[in-house]
């Protein structure tokens, strides 16, 4: 099974590892779409102004220039240590043990905007960039992404995708449609009865199903039998609309 999981804005200053290592990083066949990705990106932090306007950068945020500026030099940590936030303070990955760690590192892939996806123990510096931003000099990101990551998953040939990823990073690179997969979305039942989507409850729901299969590590090739294991371990997950699971929180 493969996990696909939506980074943070959040994130960890600094880091105690070596600058980063593109050609160490997953999926090494995206190093074009990489290059080309932080290029852009250092080549905007040396223009402030325009890179407050491209990134939507707020008073209080014009240090993100700096930390762009130096993504080839910054120090690194794993990815899935990088990020913070609502999922990964639920997933509290810096409190697993070394089997569970290395479970992510082999299962999970974090999306990022800049690198594309990641595996959770690459060695990745802070950055700041989202899906939907537009880089001077490139396409708009979903068009930069979009086919190498989907061509990569190809290459990779998981039995199963578990896509726990929002939407706007699913379209940096959907799941191919010849990968057995299934999409993931939270829900709760209202006082009618009626299932909806939930949406600050969503991210720690993700994050404790992760934690979760990490601390488990269950063999799971499919849909059925993330159902299966799901069931055995307490936890609501049913099938939605085709292609998508419910995950009850």
């Amino acid at each position: 099974m493969l996990i696909l999981l939506p980074p943070s804005e959040t994130k960890r200053p600094g880091g105690s590892g070596a600058p980063m290592d593109a050609a160490a990083l997953a999926l090494p066949q995206l190093a074009p779409e990489r290059a080309a990705v932080v290029d852009a990106l250092v080549t905007l932090s040396a223009s402030p102004d325009e890179a407050v306007r491209v990134l939507k950068l707020g008073a209080r945020q014009h240090g993100e220039i700096a930390v762009n500026a130096a993504l080839r030099t910054a120090p690194t940590t794993p990815a899935v240590d990088r990020y913070t936030g609502v999922l990964y303070d639920a997933l509290d990955a810096a409190s697993l043990d070394a089997p569970a760690r290395r479970w992510l590192g082999a299962h999970v892939l974090i999306h990022s905007a800049p690198f594309g996806p990641v595996a959770a123990l690459d060695a990745i510096p802070a950055y700041r960039l989202g899906a939907a931003a537009s880089l001077p000099g490139l396409p708009a990101l979903r068009r930069v992404w979009a086919g190498p990551v989907t061509a990569a998953l190809t290459d990779a040939a998981p039995a199963f995708v578990l896509d726990l990823r929002s939407e706007a990073y699913v379209g940096l690179g959907p799941v191919p449609a010849g990968v057995a997969g299934a999409y993931v979305r939270v829900v709760s039942p209202g006082p009618d009865g009626a299932v909806r989507a939930l949406n600050h409850f969503n991210k720690h729901a993700k994050g404790a199903l992760v934690r979760r299969l990490a601390t488990d590590r269950p063999r799971i090739a499919s849909a059925s039998g993330l159902l299966r294991w799901a069931e055995q371990a307490g936890l609501q997950v049913r099938p939605g609309d085709a292609g998508e699971l419910q995950l009850f929180a």
